[in-house]
């Protein structure tokens, strides 16, 4: 954990602003800004990158994929430039917690995969760039999605000892048990056989709620 020396009331602050930026839902802007429809009936219904790609529109499923890791590592750079590394990490988990329980969609939101790599790229990039790394190879061996961001998330906490950041330790942790959580609906149906791989058209949602 970073040593914490910024004083309550801006870290509320630094809190609040992260949320509302991470509550920004970019899959539905972008799917709206191109035509493709109301997100949350396509494919899955969630909100995130690998949905929008369902459509077949890869412009708006790789602008999605960059805003929602934006939005991550925006939080964490300018707090940490206004306060410092503790209300950076703050704000960072703030801003993911925006993303997967939005305000502006009644805190239904997405599964947070996009914001937890750029929270950690913006917090510790060598971090940042190992779950990268460990998503890129999953995905492209398994064309599983959410199998990359549980086995990305799951070995976050190891991977920021490896490369000497135990300060995001704590982090780290908090966000793969946000992500596994997020991801229960995907774990049964990887345990069945049933989950969409990457590249997969249109359906009907799924049986779970949005997410």
């Amino acid at each position: 954990m970073p040593e914490f020396l910024t004083p309550l009331p801006l870290m509320l602050v630094a809190a609040l602003a992260g949320y509302l930026l991470g509550s920004v839902p970019f899959g539905i802007v972008m799917a709206r800004l191109f035509g493709l429809g109301d997100l949350r009936a396509i494919g899955s219904g969630n909100i995130g990158a690998t949905n929008v790609l369902r459509t077949g529109n890869r412009k708006a499923a790789a602008l999605t994929l960059v805003l929602d890791a934006g939005k991550g590592a925006l939080a964490v750079l300018a707090a940490r430039a206004a306060l410092g590394e503790d209300a950076a990490q703050l704000a960072g988990f703030a801003a993911f917690l925006g993303h997967c329980f939005p305000v502006f969609l009644r805190f239904r939101g997405g599964k947070g995969v996009a914001t937890f790599l750029g929270t950690l790229l913006a917090v510790a990039w060598p971090l940042g760039l190992a779950c990268c790394a460990i998503w890129l190879v999953v995905a492209a061996i398994s064309r599983l999605s959410s199998l990359a961001a549980l086995m990305a998330s799951a070995l976050a906490p190891f991977a920021s000892l490896i490369v000497g950041r135990s300060e995001v330790l704590l982090l780290a942790t908090a966000l793969a048990v946000i992500v596994y959580i997020r991801h229960w609906p995907n774990i049964q149906r990887i345990k069945a056989g049933t989950e969409p791989r990457i590249g997969s058209g249109c359906k009907a949602p799924e049986a779970d709620p949005p997410a």
